[in-house]
Protein backbone atom coordinates (compact mmCIF):
# COMPACT_ATOMS: atom_id res chain seq x y z
CA UNK A 1 0.00 0.00 0.00
CA UNK A 2 2.91 2.35 0.72
CA UNK A 3 4.26 2.04 -2.81
CA UNK A 4 0.83 2.75 -4.29
CA UNK A 5 0.47 5.76 -2.02
CA UNK A 6 3.74 7.26 -3.19
CA UNK A 7 2.70 6.83 -6.81
CA UNK A 8 -0.66 8.44 -6.23
CA UNK A 9 0.63 11.38 -4.25
CA UNK A 10 3.30 12.13 -6.79
CA UNK A 11 6.99 11.55 -7.25
CA UNK A 12 9.65 14.25 -6.78
CA UNK A 13 10.08 16.57 -9.74
CA UNK A 14 12.96 15.41 -11.95
CA UNK A 15 15.57 18.07 -12.68
CA UNK A 16 16.83 18.08 -16.30
CA UNK A 17 20.39 16.85 -16.65
CA UNK A 18 23.15 18.92 -18.28
CA UNK A 19 23.17 16.68 -21.35
CA UNK A 20 19.47 17.30 -21.92
CA UNK A 21 20.02 21.04 -21.59
CA UNK A 22 22.75 20.95 -24.25
CA UNK A 23 20.42 18.97 -26.49
CA UNK A 24 18.19 22.05 -26.81
CA UNK A 25 18.65 23.50 -30.29
CA UNK A 26 17.78 26.61 -32.25
CA UNK A 27 15.88 29.57 -30.88
CA UNK A 28 14.69 27.54 -27.89
CA UNK A 29 17.93 28.54 -26.19
CA UNK A 30 16.68 32.12 -26.15
CA UNK A 31 13.75 31.08 -23.98
CA UNK A 32 16.29 29.85 -21.43
CA UNK A 33 19.00 32.50 -21.82
CA UNK A 34 16.81 35.62 -21.63
CA UNK A 35 15.30 34.89 -18.18
CA UNK A 36 18.66 33.51 -17.01
CA UNK A 37 20.47 36.71 -17.98
CA UNK A 38 17.73 38.76 -16.35
CA UNK A 39 18.16 36.86 -13.08
CA UNK A 40 21.96 37.16 -13.22
CA UNK A 41 21.89 40.89 -13.89
CA UNK A 42 19.18 41.83 -11.39
CA UNK A 43 19.68 39.29 -8.63
CA UNK A 44 23.34 38.30 -8.75
CA UNK A 45 24.62 41.84 -9.30
CA UNK A 46 22.42 43.25 -6.54
CA UNK A 47 23.44 40.45 -4.17
CA UNK A 48 27.12 41.01 -4.92
CA UNK A 49 26.71 44.74 -4.27
CA UNK A 50 25.06 44.11 -0.90
CA UNK A 51 27.75 41.62 0.11
CA UNK A 52 30.44 44.11 -0.89
CA UNK A 53 28.82 46.94 1.09
CA UNK A 54 28.47 44.74 4.18
CA UNK A 55 32.21 44.04 4.46
CA UNK A 56 33.63 47.37 3.26
CA UNK A 57 34.04 50.83 4.72
CA UNK A 58 36.23 53.86 4.00
CA UNK A 59 39.24 51.98 5.41
CA UNK A 60 38.71 48.82 3.35
CA UNK A 61 37.68 45.29 4.28
CA UNK A 62 36.04 44.88 7.71
CA UNK A 63 33.60 42.80 9.74
CA UNK A 64 32.81 45.73 12.01
CA UNK A 65 29.22 46.04 10.74
CA UNK A 66 28.45 42.42 11.59
CA UNK A 67 30.16 42.79 14.96
CA UNK A 68 28.01 45.84 15.67
CA UNK A 69 24.85 43.93 14.86
CA UNK A 70 25.59 40.98 17.15
CA UNK A 71 27.16 42.96 20.01
CA UNK A 72 24.36 45.48 20.45
CA UNK A 73 21.36 43.76 22.11
CA UNK A 74 18.76 45.97 20.44
CA UNK A 75 19.58 44.60 16.97
CA UNK A 76 19.61 40.97 18.12
CA UNK A 77 16.25 41.63 19.78
CA UNK A 78 14.86 42.92 16.48
CA UNK A 79 16.04 39.75 14.73
CA UNK A 80 14.43 37.60 17.44
CA UNK A 81 11.17 39.57 17.24
CA UNK A 82 11.13 39.16 13.46
CA UNK A 83 11.55 35.39 13.73
CA UNK A 84 8.96 35.15 16.51
CA UNK A 85 6.38 37.17 14.58
CA UNK A 86 6.94 35.19 11.38
CA UNK A 87 6.63 31.93 13.34
CA UNK A 88 3.35 33.00 14.98
CA UNK A 89 1.97 34.10 11.61
CA UNK A 90 2.99 30.76 10.09
CA UNK A 91 1.27 28.74 12.84
CA UNK A 92 -1.93 30.83 12.72
CA UNK A 93 -2.00 30.67 8.90
CA UNK A 94 -1.63 26.88 9.05
CA UNK A 95 -4.46 26.52 11.58
CA UNK A 96 -6.74 28.64 9.39
CA UNK A 97 -5.69 27.26 6.01
CA UNK A 98 -5.66 23.52 6.73
CA UNK A 99 -9.44 23.10 7.27
CA UNK A 100 -10.18 25.33 4.28
CA UNK A 101 -7.84 23.38 2.00
CA UNK A 102 -9.22 20.08 3.33
CA UNK A 103 -12.83 21.04 2.62
CA UNK A 104 -11.81 22.43 -0.77
CA UNK A 105 -10.04 19.19 -1.70
CA UNK A 106 -13.02 17.07 -0.61
CA UNK A 107 -15.56 19.07 -2.62
CA UNK A 108 -16.91 17.10 -5.55
CA UNK A 109 -18.56 20.08 -7.24
CA UNK A 110 -16.15 21.70 -9.71
CA UNK A 111 -18.29 24.84 -9.71
CA UNK A 112 -17.93 25.37 -5.97
CA UNK A 113 -14.22 24.65 -6.17
CA UNK A 114 -13.82 27.34 -8.82
CA UNK A 115 -15.87 29.80 -6.76
CA UNK A 116 -13.85 29.22 -3.58
CA UNK A 117 -10.52 29.34 -5.43
CA UNK A 118 -11.70 32.51 -7.16
CA UNK A 119 -12.45 34.13 -3.80
CA UNK A 120 -8.99 33.14 -2.55
CA UNK A 121 -7.28 34.49 -5.67
CA UNK A 122 -9.19 37.79 -5.52
CA UNK A 123 -7.09 38.71 -2.48
CA UNK A 124 -3.99 38.81 -4.69
CA UNK A 125 -5.59 41.48 -6.87
CA UNK A 126 -6.21 43.90 -3.99
CA UNK A 127 -3.43 46.30 -3.09
CA UNK A 128 -1.38 45.28 -0.06
CA UNK A 129 -1.46 48.86 1.18
CA UNK A 130 -5.25 49.06 0.92
CA UNK A 131 -5.70 45.79 2.82
CA UNK A 132 -3.34 46.93 5.57
CA UNK A 133 -5.08 50.29 5.95
CA UNK A 134 -8.40 48.46 6.19
CA UNK A 135 -7.11 46.67 9.29
CA UNK A 136 -6.16 49.98 10.90
CA UNK A 137 -9.84 50.93 10.66
CA UNK A 138 -11.10 47.57 11.90
CA UNK A 139 -8.68 47.15 14.82
CA UNK A 140 -8.69 50.63 16.34
CA UNK A 141 -10.30 51.16 19.75
CA UNK A 142 -13.54 52.45 18.25
CA UNK A 143 -13.32 50.08 15.30
CA UNK A 144 -15.62 47.30 14.17
CA UNK A 145 -13.84 44.50 16.06
CA UNK A 146 -13.91 46.23 19.44
CA UNK A 147 -17.50 47.41 18.97
CA UNK A 148 -18.58 43.87 18.13
CA UNK A 149 -16.83 42.39 21.17
CA UNK A 150 -18.33 45.07 23.43
CA UNK A 151 -21.85 44.54 22.08
CA UNK A 152 -21.56 40.79 22.69
CA UNK A 153 -20.39 41.39 26.26
CA UNK A 154 -17.11 39.53 25.72
CA UNK A 155 -15.02 42.49 26.88
CA UNK A 156 -15.69 45.44 29.21
CA UNK A 157 -13.37 47.95 27.57
CA UNK A 158 -11.75 48.24 24.12
CA UNK A 159 -8.70 46.08 23.49
CA UNK A 160 -5.37 47.41 22.23
CA UNK A 161 -5.23 45.63 18.88
CA UNK A 162 -3.16 48.19 16.97
CA UNK A 163 0.51 49.17 17.09
CA UNK A 164 1.57 45.92 18.75
CA UNK A 165 2.36 42.31 17.86
CA UNK A 166 -1.34 41.41 17.74
CA UNK A 167 -2.05 43.90 14.97
CA UNK A 168 0.99 42.79 12.98
CA UNK A 169 0.05 39.11 13.27
CA UNK A 170 -3.56 39.76 12.23
CA UNK A 171 -2.56 41.86 9.22
CA UNK A 172 0.21 39.53 8.03
CA UNK A 173 -1.93 36.42 8.49
CA UNK A 174 -4.70 37.94 6.40
CA UNK A 175 -2.22 38.58 3.58
CA UNK A 176 -0.25 35.32 3.75
CA UNK A 177 -2.97 32.75 4.47
CA UNK A 178 -3.89 32.38 0.74
CA UNK A 179 -0.33 31.16 0.06
CA UNK A 180 -0.77 28.50 2.73
CA UNK A 181 -4.17 27.44 1.38
CA UNK A 182 -2.90 27.01 -2.16
CA UNK A 183 0.19 25.06 -1.01
CA UNK A 184 -1.93 22.69 1.07
CA UNK A 185 -4.62 22.30 -1.58
CA UNK A 186 -2.07 21.40 -4.28
CA UNK A 187 -0.92 18.43 -2.17
CA UNK A 188 -4.32 17.39 -0.79
CA UNK A 189 -5.83 17.30 -4.26
CA UNK A 190 -3.32 14.60 -5.25
CA UNK A 191 -4.09 12.27 -2.32
CA UNK A 192 -6.02 9.18 -3.38
CA UNK A 193 -9.38 9.15 -1.57
CA UNK A 194 -9.60 5.37 -2.06
CA UNK A 195 -6.99 5.01 0.68
CA UNK A 196 -9.38 6.58 3.18
CA UNK A 197 -12.27 4.45 1.94
CA UNK A 198 -10.13 1.33 2.25
CA UNK A 199 -9.16 2.24 5.81
CA UNK A 200 -12.78 2.87 6.77
CA UNK A 201 -13.80 -0.37 5.06
CA UNK A 202 -11.31 -2.23 7.26
CA UNK A 203 -12.93 -0.83 10.39
CA UNK A 204 -11.09 2.46 10.97
CA UNK A 205 -13.19 5.38 12.08
CA UNK A 206 -13.12 8.52 9.87
CA UNK A 207 -10.96 10.49 12.33
CA UNK A 208 -8.56 7.55 12.63
CA UNK A 209 -8.26 7.25 8.85
CA UNK A 210 -7.60 10.99 8.67
CA UNK A 211 -4.88 10.93 11.34
CA UNK A 212 -3.13 7.78 10.08
CA UNK A 213 -3.43 8.31 6.32
CA UNK A 214 -4.53 11.75 5.14
CA UNK A 215 -2.59 13.86 7.61
CA UNK A 216 0.82 12.21 6.96
CA UNK A 217 0.29 12.42 3.20
CA UNK A 218 -0.53 16.14 3.49
CA UNK A 219 2.68 16.95 5.42
CA UNK A 220 4.59 17.96 2.24
CA UNK A 221 2.00 20.71 1.75
CA UNK A 222 2.30 21.70 5.41
CA UNK A 223 6.08 21.99 5.12
CA UNK A 224 6.13 23.82 1.77
CA UNK A 225 3.34 26.20 2.81
CA UNK A 226 4.97 26.91 6.17
CA UNK A 227 8.31 27.63 4.51
CA UNK A 228 6.70 29.95 1.99
CA UNK A 229 4.74 31.89 4.61
CA UNK A 230 7.67 32.07 7.05
CA UNK A 231 10.19 33.28 4.45
CA UNK A 232 7.74 35.90 3.17
CA UNK A 233 6.91 36.89 6.73
CA UNK A 234 10.45 37.65 7.89
CA UNK A 235 10.87 40.15 5.06
CA UNK A 236 7.58 42.02 5.44
CA UNK A 237 7.77 45.80 5.72
CA UNK A 238 4.50 47.65 4.96
CA UNK A 239 2.24 45.69 7.32
CA UNK A 240 4.55 45.83 10.38
CA UNK A 241 5.26 49.51 9.68
CA UNK A 242 1.55 50.43 9.67
CA UNK A 243 0.14 48.01 12.25
CA UNK A 244 3.12 47.69 14.60
CA UNK A 245 4.59 50.09 17.13
CA UNK A 246 8.04 51.27 18.13
CA UNK A 247 8.48 48.21 20.32
CA UNK A 248 7.57 45.90 17.43
CA UNK A 249 10.18 46.92 14.89
CA UNK A 250 11.01 44.14 12.45
CA UNK A 251 14.26 43.68 10.60
CA UNK A 252 12.91 45.08 7.31
CA UNK A 253 12.03 48.32 9.12
CA UNK A 254 15.52 48.41 10.60
CA UNK A 255 17.03 48.16 7.12
CA UNK A 256 14.72 50.97 5.95
CA UNK A 257 15.82 53.19 8.83
CA UNK A 258 19.49 52.64 8.07
CA UNK A 259 19.13 53.37 4.35
CA UNK A 260 16.65 56.26 4.41
CA UNK A 261 17.06 57.96 7.79
CA UNK A 262 20.51 57.19 9.17
CA UNK A 263 21.98 56.81 5.65
CA UNK A 264 24.31 54.03 6.79
CA UNK A 265 24.23 51.79 3.76
CA UNK A 266 27.04 49.55 4.97
CA UNK A 267 25.24 48.62 8.16
CA UNK A 268 21.96 48.17 6.26
CA UNK A 269 23.73 45.78 3.88
CA UNK A 270 25.15 43.83 6.82
CA UNK A 271 21.66 43.48 8.32
CA UNK A 272 20.33 42.27 4.96
CA UNK A 273 23.11 39.67 4.76
CA UNK A 274 22.28 38.46 8.28
CA UNK A 275 18.65 38.08 7.22
CA UNK A 276 19.70 36.23 4.05
CA UNK A 277 21.99 33.82 5.93
CA UNK A 278 19.30 33.17 8.55
CA UNK A 279 16.80 32.35 5.79
CA UNK A 280 19.25 30.00 4.05
CA UNK A 281 19.97 28.19 7.33
CA UNK A 282 16.25 27.67 7.92
CA UNK A 283 15.81 26.35 4.38
CA UNK A 284 18.76 24.01 4.89
CA UNK A 285 17.23 22.67 8.12
CA UNK A 286 13.93 22.10 6.36
CA UNK A 287 15.70 20.14 3.62
CA UNK A 288 17.37 17.96 6.24
CA UNK A 289 13.97 17.27 7.78
CA UNK A 290 12.54 16.46 4.35
CA UNK A 291 15.35 13.99 3.64
CA UNK A 292 14.93 12.28 7.01
CA UNK A 293 11.23 11.54 6.57
CA UNK A 294 10.29 9.76 3.34
CA UNK A 295 6.78 11.22 3.23
CA UNK A 296 8.30 14.71 2.90
CA UNK A 297 10.74 13.92 0.08
CA UNK A 298 8.57 15.47 -2.61
CA UNK A 299 9.17 18.88 -1.01
CA UNK A 300 12.84 18.79 -2.07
Amino acid sequence: MQLDTEKKVGAPVRVPTVSKLFAISGLKWLLLLIPLLYVLVTLAFALFSILKLSVMDKNGFTFAWFARFFTEPVYVQVLFLTMKTAFIVTVVSLLIAYPIAYVLAKLESKLWKQIILGVILVSFWISLLVRTFAWTVLLQKNGVVNKLLLSLGIIDKPLDLLYNTTGVVVGMTHILVPYMILSLYAVMEGIDRNLLKAAEGMGARPWKAFVDIFLPLSLPGVLSGSLLVFVLGIGYFITPALLGGNENTMISQLIFQQTNIVLNWNFAAAIAVVLLITTLILLWISMLIAKKYSVLKEVE
